[in-house]
């Protein structure tokens, strides 16, 4: 499997390392090659070479000084999704594939324009912060996603959220839904990061991306792994919000 990580040295808030790490160590565990290409400005690459492509978040700064090489990166990255390249998209990264996104000072930063849902701020500095826990279906298995969120940006217009919110805020303040999913990219405003204390979503993220060159390939396909560490840090969440029977 070789995944392609944008922008490792500008988009990796709140940790978000710590998905590659996880997806690397599950693939070793399981006999699956695992390569890890760190793409930043300026690197010349066909990211249809890839099967995942990993976009963390990042603060407003930092986004805008991507934006000139993520927008000569658009074509190439919708030809590599539509070949079946999927996409792991955290937060800043998330917004981007989106119309726009409103930064705190108001300024207006163009994303690739892949979907319909856009960004604005929230007003008077509010934010979107504190543990979050949403259920979603992955790939018609019913999964509960945990994690932590902490972001400004409101997003509107998600016409299919990755899950609906039982704590936390999700796409906005009363948004009811949390992120975007379809078969090319999983879009979340959830850090932590995301895939420690959510294996599901690991293994799902890891079929998606070795279904570009082996089509008939299913979750049943993965060996079974301990993620009893992680069940322990998903039960310590549960309890702390209240939702343990």
């Amino acid at each position: 499997m070789k995944i392609a990580w944008l922008y490792h040295d500008f988009m990796d808030l709140y940790g978000d390392k710590g998905n590659i790490m996880v997806l690397q160590k599950r693939c070793e565990d399981r006999g699956i090659p695992c390569q890890v290409d760190k793409i930043g400005i300026g690197d010349e690459t066909d990211l249809c070479d890839y099967d995942l492509i990993f976009l963390g978040g990042g603060a407003d700064k930092e986004q805008l000084q991507l934006i000139p090489d993520l927008m000569a990166r658009r074509e190439n990255i919708r030809k590599a999704m539509d070949e079946g390249t999927f996409a792991l998209l955290i937060c800043g990264g998330y917004q981007l594939f989106g119309e726009y996104y409103i930064a705190a000072d108001g300024t207006k930063i163009d994303g690739l324009g892949f979907h319909s849902y856009y960004t604005d701020t929230g007003k008077a500095g509010a934010r979107c912060i504190g543990n979050i826990v949403i259920e979603a279906q992955l790939d018609g298995r019913t999964t509960e996603i945990m994690g932590f969120e902490n972001h400004g940006g409101q997003t509107c217009h998600v016409t299919h959220p990755l899950g609906k919110v039982i704590k936390g805020c999700g796409n906005s303040f009363d948004a009811g839904f949390e992120g975007y999913l379809d078969d090319h990219m999983l879009g979340t405003y959830i850090h932590g990061p995301l895939l420690p204390k959510n294996p599901d979503v690991a293994d799902f993220v890891i079929v998606k991306a070795m279904q570009k060159r082996n089509p008939s390939f299913r979750l049943e396909d993965l060996k079974p792994l301990d993620d009893s560490v992680a069940q322990l840090a998903r039960e310590q969440v549960r309890r702390k919000l209240g939702l343990t029977e």
